[in-house]
């Protein structure tokens, strides 16, 4: 990867490129285990080794379509990540996901913050059209933030995944480089 991202910091949080360095940390603060809930919200197995984790980190941030971004806590600790990846440089579109580790992380703005920033990246610095992402039906939490950030439901695919023993939809998400630059000269309007 050979553009240098800014690093973003709000009230002590700290949104930056993830480093070869930090694979231990971020295996030892977040997948040791890993949060019941967190793995439940993003459809991932609950149990991943070390070995696994680290192997998948040194993968992540060398591979040349995708940025992951980690989320740091004002003490330095990884609390979350922030990824594009999948991304197209033709068609200037990437796939987006998020992820706060911990449950105690929920509802204190860095979630919100952490996509603002990442869609300014993503629009402004490597010049996307579209970013898309999945959410599942039974996260509404993260359905509306990503509607406050400009994301538009784009599709459903019904009963796609379990959540527990019920069924549950997969939705279809997405943002355009116009309807962001629309969304940001309000936000500066606003300010």
């Amino acid at each position: 990867m050979t553009h240098s991202a800014r690093i973003w910091e709000k009230d002590g949080f700290v949104l930056r490129l993830a480093q070869k360095e930090d694979a231990i940390e971020y295996y030892e603060d977040n997948f040791n285990p890993l949060d019941r809930e967190t793995a439940r919200l993003t459809g991932c197995k609950s149990h991943f080794t070390r070995d696994e984790v680290i192997h998948f980190f040194q993968e992540c941030i060398t591979s040349p379509d995708r940025y992951d971004f980690l989320i740091l806590s004002p003490d330095g600790h990884i609390i979350g990540e922030s990824v594009l990846n999948e991304i197209d440089h033709e068609l200037r579109c990437a796939n987006f996901r998020i992820g706060l580790f911990h449950s105690q992380g929920y509802g204190k703005g860095i979630g919100s913050w952490a996509i603002e920033k990442t869609l300014e990246f993503a629009f402004r610095d490597i010049k996307l059209h579209r970013v898309e992402l999945n959410v599942f039906s039974f996260n509404p939490r993260a359905i509306h933030t990503y509607e406050k950030a400009g994301f538009k439901h784009e599709g459903v695919l019904r009963d796609a995944v379990k959540d527990g023993t019920s069924y549950a939809d997969d939705i279809l998400m997405a943002i355009l480089e116009d309807e962001w630059r629309d969304m940001e000269k309000n936000r500066r309007t606003f300010q």
